[in-house]
């Protein structure tokens, strides 16, 4: 049964969207001022506060230093689902269960991404691995077919299979019946046509059409 995590939230009103709709994890950018999504700590813990106790909460960064990840922690954050760098020192420190975005470039699945896989797999702080675009963020999809079989293995060994970029309410069922990710990871496809922030109706559709998936 697929599941599904709403990024990007930026405001409380965010997360009264999100505890309408109900999906099982919630995602927010941190310590990353290029994205427009980008959030302080303080602003993270107010959202945190609002969303419902049974909504996983996810905090999104790039190769993070140990002060960041005492901050996360620090927060309340479920998870933290890192892109870029992730040094062994640390994937040692943090308490908190680490999602491992990995990002799939349009020529296809390189060796460094496969002996950074396999290195995942084999550790236990590892509670998922994330497929994203060769730019996170960009609302840009990659050909899923790629990471298919690579999916299979990261459940094998136990771990989440995530499937993000580029996924809206008019792709995600395909997506789904091709690649069978365990969660859908949704934040430019549910955005206000303004910019950050979501809306509730493509929210609500990209999670209707998931959900439909599982009847």
């Amino acid at each position: 049964m697929t599941e599904i995590k709403i990024c990007g939230l930026v405001s409380e009103a965010d997360a009264l969207v999100v505890n309408e709709c109900a999906p099982e994890y919630a995602g927010m950018v941190l310590f990353y001022e290029k994205s427009r999504r980008n959030v302080s700590s303080a602003q993270a813990e107010k959202i945190i506060a609002l969303l419902d106790k049974k909504i996983k909460k996810t905090a999104v960064v790039v190769s993070p230093d140990i002060k960041q990840i005492e901050k996360i922690e620090t927060a309340g954050f479920d998870y933290i689902q890192v892109h870029g760098n992730l040094g062994d020192e640390i994937l040692e420190r943090t308490k908190v269960p680490v999602i491992r975005a990995l990002n799939i470039p349009e020529y296809g699945i390189s060796g460094d991404i496969l002996k950074e896989l396999d290195k995942m797999l084999g550790n236990d702080k590892i509670y998922g691995v994330l497929f994203d675009a060769g730019t996170p963020g960009s609302g840009k999809t990659f050909r899923w077919q790629l990471i298919k079989e690579l999916g299979e293995n990261i459940r094998k060994a136990g771990k989440k299979f995530f499937l993000a970029g580029g996924l809206n309410s008019l792709n995600v069922a395909a997506a789904v019946s091709e690649v069978f990710p365990d969660v859908v990871d949704v934040s430019s496809g549910v955005e206000n046509a303004s910019g950050p922030g979501k809306d509730f109706k493509k929210v609500d559709d990209f999670i209707r059409r998931v959900r439909n998936m599982r009847a």
